[in-house]
């Protein structure tokens, strides 16, 4: 016995266009940032806030895409987030939702680890989440909701030899996400995760040398680390209505080196 399905089909690729809707992505500069920058204008942002600490970066990449705006400042400090609000909502009046790309890791092992490193990967993975989810949100609520992606790590969802500290403040910034979620959802606003495994980010292309682009490429299911588009990717599907009933979820984009048994079998 068959059932008749008389529902509308959406237009699933309409779903994926973000025609005159207004951005702000964090980290612009470089990468990852870079790249969403474009995805999001790419998908028809009318305009796209590139926000980075660097203001030459932050310039570059509002200039190679239509409706490119610059902004730099320091957000894990609160009074350059209020000023990045005020400005926002002066040049794009309504803010449709912003992509966070800002983190980094050091490396060192629990015991060498101090005071000082502990409070700088917490201001750069969470503090500045923080912020900006409050200041910016507050003008997305006023404005009848949004979206909001953030880029956290695998390394907060499995053990992060050598960058605890990296992975404890990722791991908490994927719990801020899921109560931004839970509180903000009755405003219209949905809030997710990204996870990243290792992607050849400009900073990392730099250092690696090539038996260790060979031994990461070995490592992961599909035969290669990722690219900072795969991530932009990822940040297109989260800020679009593809995603429309995805809330406080953490997407893990790592090639499927989080599903493989960690040894090699016969």
């Amino acid at each position: 016995m068959t059932t008749e399905d008389s529902s509308p089909v959406p237009d699933y690729l309409q779903k994926l266009r973000l025609d005159g809707r207004n951005y702000v992505v964090l980290g612009a500069g470089l990468g990852m940032g870079r790249q969403t920058c474009h995805a999001l204008s790419q998908a028809g942002a009318a305009h796209v806030l590139c926000v980075d600490i660097d203001e030459h970066r932050a310039r570059e990449v509002a200039a190679e895409i239509p409706g490119g705006l610059s902004w730099h400042g320091d957000v894990t400090k609160r009074s350059e987030v209020v000023r990045l609000a005020a400005d926002a909502s002066q040049q794009l009046g309504r803010i449709n939702g912003f992509v966070d790309i800002i983190g980094m890791a050091q490396w060192k092992s629990i015991l060498e680890i101090d005071d000082e490193i502990w409070d700088w990967e917490f201001d750069i993975c969470l503090r500045h989440a923080y912020l900006c989810s409050q200041e910016l949100g507050k003008l997305m609520v006023a404005s009848g909701g949004g979206t909001m992606v953030f880029i956290s790590s695998i390394s907060g969802l499995s053990a992060a030899p050598m960058h605890a500290a990296y992975g404890a403040a990722k791991a908490a910034l994927m719990a801020w996400v899921q109560s931004l979620a839970v509180e903000l959802g009755p405003h219209q606003i949905r809030a997710n995760a990204i996870a990243p495994g290792t992607i050849l980010t400009p900073r990392l292309d730099a250092i690696f040398t090539d038996e260790q682009r060979t031994a990461n490429n070995e490592v992961v299911p599909i035969g290669r680390v990722g690219q900072p588009p795969d991530i932009a990717s990822a940040a297109l599907y989260l800020t679009s209505d593809l995603s429309a009933f995805v809330n406080g979820r953490t997407l893990v984009v790592d090639g499927g080196v989080d599903a493989k048994f960690p040894y090699n079998t016969l």
